[in-house]
């Protein structure tokens, strides 16, 4: 999540509220965090101020004194900590926006981004809180980890929250799908009756050895059977497949594999490694540039949609892609983590390139570059 740092002062806990910049009534004050150039001329009330200037040492009003107040939109949610650190959970002006529902996992995917811990006290009341602030014109809220299903029912508690809370909001929820394997906690979420929650499951091999080897757990067949237990109560169901060194080559074989297994999904999505955590520690392992499997990719793809299985490429750079599989490459890194680089610079299509992870600038494709027309436009 996006993150900046400023100086606080009488903040003694977490405060999480919603930005404004407007005056706001005594009463409806509290759930809202105010931005001022000047914290003396906001009022009391609010569940904090942040502000460009220091404020002297005799007002008992929190506040937060940063660089720059741009960095904030109203119908952001954000949490400031006693140290500084403020967190956006919400911004009011991106697509990605999610609820992050434990830090725990039943796997150990050799190639995890964010590598999960043992412990943690249940994020389900602050995730509760959030959904209550959330915009009520929110598009899309997903629900990640860590593995959501870890949390047990309390799973069902948040995809309930948004639909009451917010209705016009589809759910995207990222799971390894090991849990429904249990027929009724699938029944459970059918029985949500959300009207627009796609489940994203990752499978990342044909051969179930070989997925097994990549989650660091004996979960293949589960997974699978997870897969038709959502199928079996009608549930969105999307695939995902990271791509690296140890799935690339068998992108086709997996492509066939989930035509004729996995028939009922909606979407088949390849993914881009991103390189932190568990995939930094193992890069040698994983890393391959992408202009070096386009040829298993473009056999999947186009074998895939040939097929009617929507096929899509997440996280990629335009430039790197044969012509024929741009048209299949969708803006799927989050906001504030999507960067360009000096290469980028000049090209008139660089808004509808992936771009890329702002992890990964030592690890990008030898073909970055902008393309040229022959009318010397650089586009693609």
């Amino acid at each position: 999540m996006k993150t900046i740092i400023g100086i606080t002062k009488a903040i003694d806990r977490p405060i999480t509220g919603i930005v404004t910049s407007k005056s706001h009534l005594p009463w409806s004050r509290k759930n809202y965090i105010r931005v001022s150039g000047n914290a003396k001329s906001c009022p009391f009330g609010y569940a904090a101020t942040i502000s460009l200037e220091e404020t002297s040492n005799d007002m008992e009003k929190r506040f937060v004194t940063v660089k720059d107040i741009k960095e904030f939109t109203d119908g952001d949610v954000i949490t400031i900590y006693p140290n500084g650190r403020i967190i956006f959970n919400y911004e009011i002006s991106s697509d990605h926006n999610a609820l992050f529902a434990t830090g725990r996992c039943n796997h150990r995917c050799i190639m995890c981004p964010q590598p999960p811990i043992t412990k943690e006290e249940s994020l389900t009341p602050f995730n509760l809180h959030l959904i209550s602030l959330f915009d009520k014109s929110t598009k899309e809220v997903g629900i990640t980890g860590g593995e959501p299903t870890l949390i047990g029912d309390d799973l069902f508690l948040l995809v309930n929250a948004i639909k009451s809370k917010l209705p016009n909001s589809g759910v995207s929820l990222l799971t390894n799908g090991v849990k429904f394997a249990d027929e009724s906690y699938a029944r459970k979420l059918a029985n949500c009756a959300h009207p627009n929650l796609q489940i994203d499951v990752p499978i990342f091999s044909d051969i179930a050895e070989e997925h097994d080897r990549i989650v660091g757990a004996n979960t293949f067949y589960k997974t699978v059977k997870g897969l038709y237990n959502l199928a079996l109560y009608r549930q969105q169901i999307g695939i995902r497949i990271v791509i690296h060194k140890l799935t690339y080559k068998r992108l086709p074989q997996l492509a066939e594999y989930i035509y004729h297994n996995f028939p009922f999904v909606c979407q088949v999505a390849f993914m881009q490694m991103e390189t932190i955590g568990y995939a930094e520690d193992n890069i040698a392992k994983l890393w391959i540039d992408p202009a070096d499997y386009n040829d298993e990719l473009s056999k999947a793809i186009e074998l895939l949609d040939m097929r009617g299985m929507n096929p899509y490429i997440y996280n990629a750079q335009l430039c790197v892609l044969p012509e024929h599989l741009r048209k299949y490459a969708v803006q799927s890194i989050s906001d504030w983590k999507d960067i360009y680089l000096e290469q980028c610079e000049g090209c008139s299509l660089k808004g509808m390139c992936g771009g890329f992870f702002s992890a990964n600038r030592k690890y990008i494709s030898k073909k970055i570059s902008p393309v040229i027309n022959d009318d010397g436009i650089k586009s693609i």
